[in-house]
Order: C-alpha cells, then structure tokens, then sequence
C-alpha cells in the first residue's frame, strides 16, 4: 500500500487518524527525527491541544525548518486542527510561541459571552467560492456534511484576505462568528475540524487529500443551498461496562446504579447483559451516534494497568469508530499490582494512545474541588484535571457530576445554592439544592452543584457530563431545571444525562435547554441521531 508520515510529536489520540489512513487504503510511518521528513513524500501534522505546547514540542525537536521546506518542496502537506494553527503566524492561546508563519494572521479566542468555549461538537466547512445551484468541494468537502471540530482558539474569516494569496477556504459559525474550517493552496491543505473523528464525512476528506482530489463540481439541491451553518447539538451513546459474573466484558445498564437483573428467580439477579461493548460501540456509530462514551463501572483491580481491559476495548473499538470517544472510570492517581506508583496523567495518557480522545473523572473531581474551597479558590497545579488539560488541553477533559435533589423549607435553611423548584416533594417543599455525590451516588458530600461545576472549570475542565441521580433508570425524561441551573453557572459545554426513555426527551432538552449535548443509551439512538453526512 501507498505510505503516508506522520510527525510524532507526542500529540494526545492519533490512533484514530492512523486508523482513518489505514482505512481509505494507505499505510502509515511515523516520523521520529527531523531528518526522516526528507524521505516523506506525503507528511501529515495531527494536532491535539495547546498551541503553545505543539509548537513547543516541534521546535525543541527540531522538526519546524524540515516541515518548512517539505511544505516549499511541493510535496503534499496536510495539517489537522492544531496542525492548522500551526501554519500561522501566532495564537492568542500563547502569544510568546511563534508558528510557521507560512500565513500572516493570528488565532483568537472565541467570544463566550453568549455560547460555551471550547467549540466542541458537529459543524460545516462551506467554500467561500460557492455560487447559485453548483458548488467545488474542496477535497471532498460537502455544504450539507458535518465535521467535528473541538478547540477555543480559531482564525476569523476576513471575506477575500485569504483568497487574494491563492487560498481555497471553507469556514464555519459559531454563534455570530465566521471563522476558517479549512484551507488549501498549491500542495497544503489543513482542517481546523478532525477528519478521523468526523465519520464517512471526515473519510472521505482524507481520501480525496490522499488521492490528489482537490476539486470536483456537483450540484446543490434546494434544501442543500438553504441549509444554517452552525454548530449541531450532539447526540451521545453512553455504554456501562463492567465485568460480568463469568468474568466477561459487558454493556450493562439499571436503575440507581443497580446493574443486576431485578427477577431473582429466572436470572439469579446476574449482571444485565446488553451486549459486547466493542460490537456494540459500532453499531451506535453506523446509526448515527456523534460520540460514544464508555462509563468504566468495574475497578479491574487484578491487572497491571497497562493491561486493562478498557484500553483493548478502546484499541479495538477506534479501528470502526471514526467519531469521537470518551472513557471514564479508573482515571486517578494509581498503585499498579506490582506497587509502582502511576499517576493520574500517566493512566490518562495510556488510555489517549489506546483511542480516547476525552478522559472522564468523577469522584476525583468532589475531592479536588473541596480542596479546592478549602485552600481559599488557590490552584495547586497538582490535581488530575490540572495535569491532563495542561498535557492534553481542557477539551480532553470531562468532569462527571452526579447530583442529586435535597429539599428544604426555603433558601434560608441551607448554605448551598438552590432552585424554587416546579415539582415540590411529597411534604410540599418546593426549594432544593443539588448536593454532589461520590463512589457512584452511594456517598453525598457537603457540596453543592454549582460549586463544583465552577472549581473544576476553573481547574481546566473542557466539558460537565452532568448525570442525576434523582432521573437515573427512571425514563422519565432528563432534568430540565439542573440543567438550566448548572449552564447559567459555567461557560463550558454541559452534556445532560440521566432520564431519558423515550426520543422525545432529547427534542424536550434541547428545545427547553440550552445543553450543548445530551447522552442516553444507545438503543434509543437509531431514533434521535443520524443525518449529519
């Protein structure tokens, strides 16, 4: 097969991108040394995080001026979201490291006064050269297609500026801001957005680049032409994973956290049995999931964690999966079985080389924020959100929070921020505050919602997967007012969770919300998700 290099540069989930090569029909060698760049005919730069830290990284390597004349050389270059930070002058996420400068212009953060930051989810790279009912797809880009893009920092688009240099460029909206998706010109072309994460989309992009496919006409329909740029809301596949009885992998699922078969009779109250995750994660995908999560809910406390079977599952599952994927469970500072000391970013960083693109951390995150509080609002630096997002960037950060409802006569009896809710508990009371819960809902601690969603997202934290105890295994829809409450309190992008059974709860939450995703269980997907190719 045809060999595509990669520049290694230590840049979080490549797995994937590797796997997305391999797929459209091309091999894969990795660059460890500048001096291997000259050798490369097709060179691709994945990046993932910090502008400041990829630069970094290439410079201290020594790689820069190699990719500089492989780029002058004319041979095919392609950049992958920081990739295609990389080709400009600087970004604002670190004023003081300066890019390739193969384009004059600088990255900016995006305005959050009225969306959450980091952009993160589904949305379109349109050309700027569009006109009336054609259009020329620039490799393999389509105006009715979605992309997936995560990042805080991006180039806003000045109508022309590019395009008087000889660039293609395809853009996007965030909120009231145009900004660039893609560009290309001559033998470079670069996404801000993730191909390998963005389905038969995003394959279809990297095949057309591979292939030398710059340009193909076709014709827009009607609904194709009318179609709003913007970011999509995301529909998320949640899978439980734990160990069965025999000692097997399985996807589980029950109420409050209880996974056993409810008829002791017929089943002898065994773990419930979904499927295998790996089988299961696929088929989610094919139906239209815009990510899949795994929820690690057994501790796999009998094997050396280079072993766990989460990351085998995560190796497996990247290789049909080209969305992105999230792990959650185990992520902490660690003893492995021989008594080494692993830390919290060490088991992190095994789990992104294995295919995850975001780590989860739940009761972690209580204890962090505690101290947190304790300490007078100070950051140590030393917390596994602190180390991860430093490493990796906040938007591979997740902080689940399992909350649940705690009535009281009125705002005056408790410390903590409440609600004046619109469903009173049996006694009439219809104040509450959501106490925060740890080890699976099973401990409460002395600390509210919102001030946890606030220590974390002052820690680094990218996104809240905000569960709810009070609607886990109930079907009975997701809690809108939780939701509403914690998005007023933080900028980041919140996921609801916990409650939804039927398809319309995910129209409800996102018509009555302003939740930037929702996740469910993946048999309800086929219904609610799909369409974004």
């Amino acid at each position: 097969m045809p060999t595509v290099h990669l520049l290694d540069y230590v840049a979080g989930n490549v797995r994937s991108l590797v796997n997305a090569i391999r797929k459209v029909g091309y091999e894969v060698e990795w660059i460890k040394s500048p001096e291997e760049i000259r050798n490369a005919e097709i060179l691709i730069l994945p990046g993932v995080g910090h502008f400041g830290h990829c630069l970094s990284q290439l410079a201290a390597g020594g790689f820069l001026e190699p990719v500089r004349k492989h780029i002058e050389s004319g041979r095919p270059f392609m950049g992958i979201c920081v990739g295609l930070q990389a080709l400009f002058s600087g970004s604002d996420e670190d004023p003081k490291v300066p890019g390739l400068g193969l384009i004059p212009m600088r990255l900016r953060r995006f305005d959050d006064s009225n969306k959450s930051v980091p952009h993160i989810g589904w949305n379109s790279a349109r050309s700027t050269s569009q006109e009336g009912s054609t259009s020329t797809t620039l490799y393999g880009l389509r105006p009715d297609s979605k992309y997936y893009y995560v990042h805080s920092y991006a180039v806003p688009y000045e109508a022309g500026v590019l395009e008087k240099e000889g660039w293609s460029v395809a853009t996007a909206m965030y909120g009231e801001e145009e900004f660039v998706g893609a560009i290309a010109r001559g033998n470079v072309f670069a996404t801000q957005f993730h191909p390998e994460k963005s389905g038969q989309a995003g394959l279809r992009t990297i095949r057309a680049f591979l292939t030398g496919q710059k340009f193909e006409s076709f014709e827009i329909s009607p609904r194709e032409a009318e179609k709003q740029d913007g970011l999509t809301r995301r529909v998320i596949a949640c899978l439980d994973v734990r160990t069965n009885d025999e000692g097997d992998l399985v996807v589980t699922k029950g109420d409050q956290y209880d996974v056993r078969e409810k008829d002791g009779i017929n089943s002898g109250g065994k773990i419930r049995n979904l499927g295998k995750p790996v089988d299961m994660a696929r088929k989610y995908y094919e139906q239209g999931a815009d990510e899949v999560t795994f929820l690690n809910i057994t501790s796999f406390r009998n094997c050396p964690l280079k072993d766990t079977p989460m990351l085998e599952i995560l190796r497996r599952t990247s290789e049909t999966v080209f969305v992105p994927l999230t792990i959650g469970g185990g992520i902490k500072d660690s003893v492995d079985t021989d008594g080494t000391q692993v830390s919290a970013l060490d088991v992190a960083t095994m789990y992104f080389k294995s295919g995850a693109d975001k780590i989860s951390i739940g009761s972690d995150a209580v204890i962090a924020a505690e101290e947190y509080y304790k300490n007078g609002r100070k950051l140590t630096g030393k917390t596994a959100i602190e180390q991860i997002s430093k490493a990796y960037g906040n938007q591979a950060v997740v902080v689940s929070v399992d909350p649940k409802r705690v009535y009281v006569n009125g705002p005056g009896d408790t410390s903590h921020h409440t609600i004046k809710t619109a469903y009173p508990n049996a006694q009439g009371q219809d104040t509450c505050w959501y106490q925060c819960t740890i080890k699976g809902g099973r401990e409460s601690r002395d600390l509210d919602v919102r001030q946890l969603v606030q220590a974390v997202e002052a820690m680094g934290a990218g996104e809240i997967l905000l569960n709810c105890i009070d609607k886990d295994g109930s079907n009975s829809g997701f809690d809108l007012e939780l939701i509403r409450d914690v998005k007023a309190a933080v900028k980041i992008p919140v996921i609801a969770s916990s409650g939804a059974g039927h398809p319309v709860h995910f129209e409800q939450v996102f018509k009555e919300t302003p939740a930037d995703a929702a996740l469910g269980a993946g048999m309800l997907l086929g219904k609610v998700a799909g369409g974004r190719y």
